[in-house]
């Protein structure tokens, strides 16, 4: 009893020392200093440290005769700087792995990779990142701070790694596939994006026609005396409209997009109806489903070789496939290999995935090399999704043209038939 209790004891000053550590830590500051080195040349730079005095002192150990320490300013607005975007996330997987590897001890390797960084949002969380693990929490458990930047799926892998004691493998294992899975999304967002901006352009062009242009022209028009063809009409109509309205017609546009997004977030069953909506539009469906398939390999390839069980691994390859359709369809796969059930039959069920990739997935599990199998099929597909990209390019240029001159062609010659039929009647 008496042991059980002094070990209680020793545990609580543990955690009580590890408190006043953090705290400790957490009273830093950050001071930016410039000063003369010891041949008269003008240095600055930057040094956390709980005053100025303190850094002064330190400073000239260091031989460097210190000219002004102030409090680095901070932004009035909050915290400053651009988005945490994944591949942010890719490249400090990256470069903590390859520290880690060379035998950089983990917290001062987050140190180096956070004093490299130029979005001060990236390295304030790098920073506080470091700080917890001075205090004694684990990597993922600090991690876990940043669930947003750092998902279910970065944070298991981690913790194997750190169990393993393989960490610098793991964290370059990440790096890899979010390199490979951000390479995706690029390419899907490119193929999305060109088009959506073209024909918003287009739109834009013929709303200032409506709007500025085709009233000059009704000016003339209404000095012919004459009735005007049914299809300039119709554009007049039309540009009358939105010269009165054009507050409405933003506005029933503007509210349109709210709702759908409200409805898409709040709603599983429209979210449903989107995801399968899309995986029925031509080329962009077989894009969509290629990426889908491309990043539930990848992902399960890499959770599976860093010892993640298989059950555990499928709950976090769920979210990283990018469509609700494939997210479900991995969450029943999920249930039926934790009943027993092999994992290519699990998948056969869903009818969603190709003959091909569940006969690679059945070869993998017998021949006990699933997780290379995942990452040849991860290869095949993300080299379709780059083909399909291209051929998607090529494809919709041409239609775009068309459709752009059909838009703004059309109402160039909607305002120029009075004056062709003008010219026929005087000839």
């Amino acid at each position: 009893m008496a042991t059980a209790t002094a070990a209680a004891l020793k545990a609580k000053a543990a955690t009580t020392q590890q408190g006043k550590q953090r705290a400790k830590i957490s009273e830093m500051q950050t001071f930016t200093w410039v000063g003369l080195d010891k041949r008269g040349v003008r240095i600055k730079g930057e040094q956390q440290s709980k005053n100025a005095s303190l850094v002064k002192a330190d400073l000239r150990k260091q031989g460097i005769n210190p000219q002004s320490v102030k409090a680095k300013a901070k932004p009035l607005f909050g915290k400053t700087g651009k988005t945490i975007k994944g591949r942010d996330i890719a490249i400090f997987s990256r470069q903590l792995a390859t520290m880690m590897a060379a035998g950089v001890p983990m917290v001062q390797g987050f140190e180096i990779v956070a004093g490299g960084q130029a979005n001060p949002r990236m390295k304030d969380m790098l920073t506080d990142i470091k700080t917890e693990i001075e205090g004694g929490s684990a990597l993922n458990e600090a991690l876990g701070k940043y669930p947003v930047q750092f998902d279910e799926l970065f944070r298991n892998l981690v913790r194997a790694g750190e169990s393993a004691g393989v960490l610098d493998t793991v964290l370059d294992t990440i790096a890899t596939y979010k390199e490979n899975i951000e390479n995706i999304k690029g390419k899907i967002k490119k193929a999305m994006f060109y088009p959506a901006a073209v024909l918003t352009v287009a739109i834009l062009v013929a709303c200032i026609l409506l709007i500025f242009v085709i009233p000059q022209f009704e000016t003339v028009f209404k000095n012919f005396g004459a009735d005007l063809p049914a299809f300039t009409q119709l554009l007049v109509n039309m540009s009358r409209f939105m010269v009165a309205y054009w507050w409405m017609v933003l506005g029933i546009f503007a509210g349109s997009i709210f709702a759908l997004v409200v409805v898409y977030k709040r709603s599983a069953k429209f979210q449903h109806f989107i995801g399968r909506t899309l995986l029925k539009i031509p080329v962009v469906g077989q894009i969509l489903r290629q990426s889908a398939i491309a990043r539930f390999a990848r992902t399960l390839g890499v959770t599976f070789r860093a010892g993640v069980p298989l059950v555990e691994a499928l709950d976090s390859v769920a979210n990283a496939t990018g469509s609700i359709v494939y997210n479900d369809a991995v969450k029943r796969i999920r249930e039926d290999v934790a009943v027993g059930h092999q994992l290519q039959l699990a998948m056969r069920q869903t009818n969603i995935f190709p003959n091909m990739v569940v006969q690679m997935v059945a070869i993998g599990e017998e021949a006990g090399a699933l997780d290379k199998m995942l990452f040849k099929i991860a290869e095949f597909y993300e080299t379709e999704v780059n083909n399909a990209v291209d051929a998607l390019s090529s494809l919709l240029e041409p239609m775009i043209m068309v459709v752009i001159g059909l838009i703004v062609g059309s109402m160039v010659v909607g305002m120029y038939l009075p004056i062709f039929k003008l010219g026929s009647v005087v000839g």
